[in-house]
């Protein structure tokens, strides 16, 4: 039994699905199309935290799916825009539980994340799958990885 790190960029999700498709990604599905047959040693969601009430329950669910979710306060700037990103740690931790899993699931379309998987591919030998929405996922990440699973209606809510 292969044993499996999944790391989701739960904003960069949410936002590519409702952008490609006007719904909601389904975490459900997900973890039992990406769990069948595996042994999971790691499984991060990375999100932000608005502190609103609607968030914590979604957190909650993820919790209960299996998932250990980290979470970053959201930075309002002066001039407007907003800050939160979690490339830092993703990229952290899914160089550190590489050694202790067979595949490592990446699930963000953003193509920062491609230099990672070559790194955990070629110095670990590990195999990488990336789940992102496919026009909306770089080119230099789909490139990268062993598998590129396509977010697409049999993972989204109905």
């Amino acid at each position: 039994m292969d044993k499996v790190a999944i790391f989701v960029d739960v904003q960069n999700v949410y936002y590519t699905v409702r952008q490609a498709y006007k719904r909601n990604f389904d975490y459900n599905k997900f973890w039992a199309e990406v769990t069948a047959g595996r042994e999971v040693v790691k499984a991060i969601a990375y999100a932000i935290d608005r502190g609103d009430r609607k968030q914590q329950e979604f957190q909650n669910i993820l919790r209960a799916i299996g998932f250990e979710v980290k979470l970053k306060p959201y930075i309002q700037r002066a001039d407007g825009s907003a800050k939160g990103d979690w490339d830092v740690g993703i990229t952290l931790d899914a160089i550190e539980y590489a050694e202790q899993a067979d595949v490592i699931v990446l699930v963000s379309g953003d193509g920062d994340f491609a230099l990672l998987v070559d790194k955990i591919r070629q110095v670990h030998g590990k195999v990488v799958e990336v789940y992102g929405v496919p026009q909306l996922t770089a080119n230099s990440l789909m490139s990268a990885t062993n598998e590129f699973k396509p977010i697409d209606e049999r993972l989204l809510l109905s």
